[in-house]
């Protein structure tokens, strides 16, 4: 056993009067008993390069090996957790305020209205649904009742046409492969046998007679980490065998594709299949389901675009694309000649980044103005008929309904307003508040503010920053950065419970909107990608010194935080500045860059990282960065928490293993390098909120006491205020 002793040095502000503060310095001692971590003598060759490799050993997810090390490692992470004085006082005020009723917006399927519902603290969400507005809900379906502990989980529901059918998805211990479950939805009995190993996956009915689902074939070797690189569409048709499934597509060498999904239109007249190599592009096909021996018909042959089919009338289909639109358009075209020569603009791009959806005979065109929502309504002509009117500035997600309904429901929320569902008439164009949430947090106490800073390279990057009210900007208050920037992902404002909890404590939170994000489009989302991913970092690190600037905090009192890319996000910006903040929270990440690509379907991934494999260049370019082969013996990195679950097949959990390994080895200060391992618990998807709050009140409490906390802030601030 690695022995080290940590003496963290905590100044405390306390009470004295009040009128007068005064500064107590007190010292604990913690006992850190780090596992040993073996090395061996893997060595890798990347053109010509040898790169050492010494924990390739935690790859081996079913290794008893690998097992006795995660145990070990949260043997010591969970004791040090249970020695932070206020642990178990984050744990109670997150469940205080987390147990309040949480209500989706209402869908139409068949004769019924269904919602979702979350009670307080059930682990899960609850589908209920009713007939007639007022009538008692009922229970649909309660995923609760799948497992003892909440940790099988809900995913896709499906409806047929007829509304009288319904196949959902469920995720076990957070795993991307699922099984689908089919019941007839009037009486809620099971009526099929249970398809399985189904993996990134739609379920989309051809009206009432079965659905298409996407999976892989099983992987030889360890289903939670090995690769899955040939992604297929089945046709299953109710009353056969899953064995019975008639593949689409994806069987041949030519159809050979990472991710392919399969929609029938909404008319039940076309099945479009979409095909992508990576994350970013695909290609487009189309066949007629009126006619049995109908081919499948080319629109997109190439992988240049992100185009789907969103709607059509006849034969008229509606294309959403970025074909020569960086920031969106949607077009027409008709489906006997689909191809891009023969569109036509219906909804011309802008300088907005739009996304589209439709309900009551209309499109909604929703826009992303620096992040925030801005909603247009257009009728099947194209004519433009009113901007929607929406409660306030932040995000507006939903304005989806079948073409004959004459409302449809969207929700509203930002970084400091819990979610508010409203019911809009889709004619008038008015809006009315249709649930508000009864929450024990008083919005009216907090303020964000949207600030515009500037990166490395001169680009203006926007922020929202969210704080309670009349802050002192001196400099010492706790601040969570908070980043993702990839994957053309755009982070727009978001009420988060475990955040609201964190403000309380006169915390800041600062979200920054990244280059390698969607925000701004194809363009901004290209300009981290690749050989310009440090771009992203930069835009990060950037955040942190204007925040510092700016007095909002310091060094001292900074904590950055992200997940999955972000987690990569994370673990280079603390790798290339460790002296800019003094907590790293690095969850779920992608953390070393040259092997992301043989796991899973990581590479999927390559549009936005590249590979070590294919070229000098990149190579060179990757490992530059890359966290796990950028920790440096004798530098002092920030207090460190490495979160990631053992089941998760998406970004493998041997990225946090190996980079935690590293650190614990390399790290030359006195703060802690820990990584906390969730057990049967995947990539973030479905977590029980049992676990949720558990996972917050470890990483809220992290951070507070590394910062020199023994007692939360609030309780200071309250006393200073007498």
């Amino acid at each position: 056993m690695k022995k080290v002793f940590f003496v963290l040095s905590i100044i405390l502000t306390v009470m004295a009067c009040k009128n007068q503060t005064k500064e107590e310095t007190t010292k604990t001692t913690i006992a850190l008993n780090y596992p040993e971590t073996k090395t061996v003598d893997t060595v890798d060759t990347y053109f010509e390069t040898k790169v050492k490799d010494p924990y390739r050993w935690l790859e081996d997810d079913r290794s008893k090996e690998t097992e006795n090390w995660v145990t070990a490692q949260n043997e010591t992470t969970f004791g040090y957790l249970e020695k932070i004085p206020f642990r178990e006082d984050l744990k109670k005020r997150l469940s205080d305020l987390w147990n309040y009723e949480k209500v989706g917006s209402p869908f139409k399927e068949g004769d019924y209205t269904y919602f979702y519902k979350n009670n307080g603290l059930q682990n899960q969400y609850v589908i209920y649904r009713f007939k007639n507005e007022g009538d008692q809900a009922e229970v649909f379906l309660d995923p609760n009742t799948f497992s003892k502990d909440g940790t099988t989980s809900l995913g896709q529901v499906s409806f047929s046409k007829n509304g009288k059918l319904v196949a959902y998805s469920i995720s076990e211990g957070g795993s991307d492969w699922r099984k689908v479950i089919i019941k007839n939805a009037e009486t809620k009995e099971v009526i099929e046998d249970t398809i399985i190993d189904v993996k990134f996956s739609g379920l989309s009915w051809k009206n009432n007679e079965g659905f298409y689902y996407s999976s892989y074939d099983k992987p030889e070797g360890s289903e939670l980490s090995a690769k899955t690189d040939q992604h297929k569409v089945y046709y299953h048709k109710l009353g056969t065998s899953q064995k019975e499934d008639a593949l689409i597509f994806g069987g041949t060498p030519e159809e050979k594709h990472r991710y392919v999904g399969a929609t029938v239109t909404k008319d039940g007249r076309y099945l479009t299949i979409s095909a992508s190599v990576s994350t970013s592009g695909n290609k487009l096909f189309i066949k007629d389901l009126k006619n049995p021996n109908s081919k499948l018909v080319t629109i997109l042959g190439t992988t240049d675009s992100d185009t789907y089919v969103i709607e059509n009338t006849g034969s008229t289909l509606y294309l959403v694309t970025n074909l020569n639109a960086p920031n969106q358009k949607v077009v027409t075209v008709d489906a006997s000649n689909p191809t891009p020569e023969n569109w036509k603009d219906f909804i011309s791009e802008t300088e907005n980044v739009l996304s589209t959806s439709t309900g009551g005979g209309y499109f909604f065109a929703r826009y992303m103005v620096d992040a925030v929502s801005k909603v247009l309504q257009y009728d099947y002509s194209g004519k433009l008929i009113r901007e929607v009117a929406l409660p306030g500035i932040g995000s507006a997600n939903g304005f989806g309904a079948k073409k004959e309904e004459k409302e449809l429901y969207y929700s509203f929320t930002n970084y400091k307003t819990p979610t508010s569902i409203y019911k809009y008439n889709i004619a008038e164009g008015t809006s009315e508040l249709y649930r508000k949430p009864k929450i024990d947090f008083n919005s009216e106490n907090y303020e964000s503010k949207q600030v515009f800073y500037t990166s490395k390279d001169g680009t203006k990057v926007p922020m929202i920053i969210t704080y309670k009210k009349g802050i002192e900007l001196n400099g010492k208050n706790p601040t969570i950065l908070y980043g993702y920037g990839g994957f053309n992902i755009s982070l727009t404002p978001i009420f988060s419970i475990a955040n609201a909890v964190w403000m309380e404590q006169g915390g800041v939170y600062a979200v920054p909107n990244l280059r390698g994000g969607g925000e701004y489009g194809k363009k901004w989302h290209v300009a981290g990608t690749k050989m310009q991913k440090q771009n992203v970092f930069d835009d990060f690190i950037a955040a942190a010194e204007y925040l510092i600037q700016n007095k909002y905090t310091s060094s001292d009192y900074l904590a950055i935080r992200g997940g999955s890319n972000g987690g990569l996000l994370v673990g280079a910006t603390m790798t290339q500045r460790p002296d800019l903040m003094k907590v790293a929270l690095p969850a779920v990440g992608v953390l070393d860059m040259l092997r992301y690509h043989t796991f899973t379907s990581g590479a999927g991934w390559a549009y936005d990282y590249g590979t070590s494999e294919e070229s000098k260049e990149m190579f060179e370019y990757i490992k530059g960065y890359s966290p796990v082969h950028n920790v440096k013996e004798g530098v002092q990195y920030p207090a460190t928490m490495v979160t990631t679950g053992d089941h998760d097949d998406r970004v493998v959990p041997a990225h946090s293993f190996k980079f935690a390994a590293e650190l614990q080895a390399k790290q030359s200060g006195n703060n802690p390098t820990l990584i906390r391992i969730e057990t049967n618990a995947g990539h973030g998807a479905g977590t029980p909120v049992s676990k949720t709050i558990e996972q917050y009140a470890d990483i809220f409490g992290f951070t507070l006491y590394n910062m020199g906390y023994e007692v939360l802030p609030e309780k200071i601030i309250n006393e200073i205020k007498g």
